[in-house]
């Protein structure tokens, strides 16, 4: 939805912009609050009554909302509560990183029913294509879901995918920039596919199925083997006049040597690579972070320490301009360690923000590790929900 200020002007909501964040906020209120009827909805949107009651009708006749029972005790009849038909959609999401392919299969409700994940390092295109087609019906069957049933399928995936170079990056990874990503897995299912940068992927699932149903405005900050960002404003995602904002990976922050470098070479996957390779350590993989390997611990410190002296001024400046409710860190690391991470980056905040007027609080993401993922395949349920 584009509100307010265009590049050629200002304009209004149509219509149609209206009716989609009518019918967005009633699913919202929904998933957050497990079931409501339509006076409660009404009452918790500010939306009028006939309107509540023809955005619930119509999203009932697509079997995404199923009544749930009658509350009673009241003045009158009885009124019926409405709940999520979690089985009334399902999606595929795929998150492509360059040190990981994720894919999962959520239902209506954005429960998690299947996943699997390769950790590859620089993935080329048709090693992303082949794991998907390799692995399709197994996600399927672990799941317990026909083909059928797929509504669509979301790709989340960088910005610059080929073009930005992080550390270990092969040369032959620039054929992402020349990919038409819908042809890769157009086949075997021939459902629609939605493609979303992936920071604002997790943004969007983070904002539909986890702290979002709460927080109305938030600053998300991706850690992936790069670092993103994304921005949620008054319960919508604003992606900027040119759909980049967010792209905190790329403010400058003094580095070794007092050098200014990308915050992304710190916080990140990379920047971490970069700790344990000096350590003698291998890379980065999921799950590996013993408690007992005291040695890796010291590593993890001292990276930890390293991403919170850095992230201060950038989010800072993230409060000043934009005065988030709370700032939301996902992305690929365990929670045990992006816990560390938060509380650390909290405690300097308190001596570099002292100055600021506000400064949101900094905390793990709800969905953390499979955000973009998950909000990938929401993506799919928008344009079910909101279609005439």
């Amino acid at each position: 939805m584009n509100l307010g200020l265009t590049r050629s002007g200002y304009r209004g909501a149509t219509i149609e912009d209206a009716g989609a964040h009518n019918t967005q906020i009633v699913l919202r209120a929904i998933r957050a609050q497990g079931t409501l009827t339509k006076a409660e909805l009404a009452r918790q949107t500010g939306l009028a009554h006939p309107t509540v009651t023809n955005i619930t009708r119509r999203l009932m006749e697509r079997g995404l909302l199923r009544t749930a029972g009658m509350q009673r005790g009241g003045r009158g009849q009885p009124a019926t509560r409405l709940v999520i038909n979690a089985e009334g959609a399902h999606a595929i999401g795929l998150n492509v990183d360059r040190d990981h392919i994720t894919m999962v299969l959520t239902d209506f409700a954005g429960t998690v029913k299947a996943r699997l994940d390769s950790e590859v390092a620089f993935a080329l295109p048709e090693q992303v294509r082949t794991f998907y087609r390799r692995n399709l019906d197994k996600l399927l069957a672990m799941a317990g879901v026909e083909a059928e049933a797929i509504t669509g399928i979301g790709l989340a995936l960088p910005d610059g995918l080929g073009v930005v170079d992080l550390p270990g990056m092969p040369g032959d990874y620039v054929q992402w920039s020349a990919t038409n990503l819908e042809a890769l897995f157009a086949e075997p299912l021939g459902k629609p596919i939605f493609i979303e940068n992936d920071a604002a992927a997790a943004a969007i699932g983070e904002m539909q199925f986890g702290r979002g149903q709460r927080e109305q405005s938030f600053f998300y900050i991706l850690i992936s083997y790069g670092l993103g960002g994304g921005l949620v404003v008054g319960g919508h995602y604003d992606r900027g006049a040119d759909g980049r904002s967010g792209e905190i990976g790329f403010m400058g922050v003094p580095g070794e040597g007092g050098a200014v470098v990308p915050l992304q070479s710190i916080v990140s996957i990379a920047g971490l690579n970069r700790r344990l390779q000096q350590a003698g350590r291998a890379p980065f993989a999921q799950g590996e972070a013993s408690a007992a390997d005291a040695a890796l611990q010291r590593v993890l410190d001292d990276w930890i320490e390293e991403c919170a002296r850095a992230l201060v001024q950038p989010l800072v400046a993230v409060n000043l301009l934009i005065n988030p409710g709370v700032v939301l860190v996902g992305g690929r690391l365990p929670m045990p360690l992006l816990e560390r991470l938060t509380q650390r980056t909290n405690l300097m905040l308190r001596s570099g923000g002292r100055d600021a007027p506000a400064i949101a609080p900094v905390t793990p993401a709800a969905l953390a590790e499979d955000a973009s993922a998950v909000g990938a395949a929401l993506l799919s349920f928008d344009d079910l929900a909101l279609a005439d």
